[in-house]
């Protein structure tokens, strides 16, 4: 099994090279970005377990990462370094969500301590949600989807082929998929759909606005697929459903 993926990011060459050694010699897989804007690009096309991200930078600050990552990557855990602690940014990081909200000059002790269970915290979240989402073995659920247009849906790699073009999808948008090939015909509502996807609990008021802009991002990606335009049905008041029957299953 490979080792666990953290993406430090700040705009310290120091810190990030510092970092990198004490996380290395533990044993994880570590890269760095010296900026949000590199790191967004990198969570984009990798998979990252966990985050450690410095508060204040140029450019996009260390809160407007998180916001960021909460969307294209929810499973992936966030440590937040500063030092320049507030009330205002502590309590703005708890919204958000993260894992540790830890104060520099944090001691290597700390850091690894927070590591370890933030990335604890992420497994048992996923074995969650995988539980809740079907009873279905790992090794037994469904890989790829062949659609009668000759549209393939290889959901382990989160990609669709279709008419000689390929369509990637996010971490998150990737989740949500599956979700609805695998419960095909079911009605979902928004509160599931958040807990299945993002990986928590949400209040009723809430899911609805967490998740709007997830199935829009979806719902963009596959409105040039004939097979599947208009598959993801908004059922009013409730949540959603995914309307297509698909054909083949490999």
């Amino acid at each position: 099994m490979s080792s666990p993926t953290i993406l430090i990011v700040d705009d310290e060459a120091v810190a990030l090279k510092s970092l990198g050694d004490i996380l290395r010699l533990e044993g994880y897989t570590v890269a760095t970005a010296e900026n949000g804007q590199v790191a967004v690009s990198y969570a984009r096309n990798h998979y990252v377990d966990l985050m450690i991200v410095d508060l204040r930078m140029p450019g996009i600050g260390g809160l407007e990462v998180v916001q960021i990552i909460n969307e294209i990557s929810p499973d992936t855990e966030v440590i937040l370094l500063t030092a320049f602690g507030t009330t205002e940014s502590a309590v703005e990081a708890l919204r958000l969500r993260i894992h540790d909200y830890l104060l520099k000059p944090a001691s290597p002790a700390q850091i690894l301590a927070s590591v370890r269970i933030g990335l604890s915290r992420r497994a048992d979240k996923l074995r969650s949600r995988e539980g809740y989402a079907s009873d279905t073995p790992l090794d037994e659920r469904v890989a790829t989807v062949n659609l009668k247009d000759g549209t393939e849906i290889d959901l382990s790699r989160r990609l669709i082929k279709h008419s000689n073009a390929e369509t990637h999808l996010t971490p998150a948008e990737g989740r949500l998929l599956r979700i609805f090939i695998e419960n095909v015909g079911r009605v979902f509502s928004h509160r599931e759909l958040v807990l299945l996807v993002q990986g928590y609990e949400t209040a009723q008021h809430e899911a609805p606005e967490i998740l709007r802009p997830l199935v829009s991002r979806l719902r963009q990606k596959v409105s040039d697929i004939s097979a599947l335009k208009g598959s993801i049905v908004s059922v009013r008041g409730t949540g959603y459903v995914f309307s297509y029957k698909v054909e083949d299953e490999d």
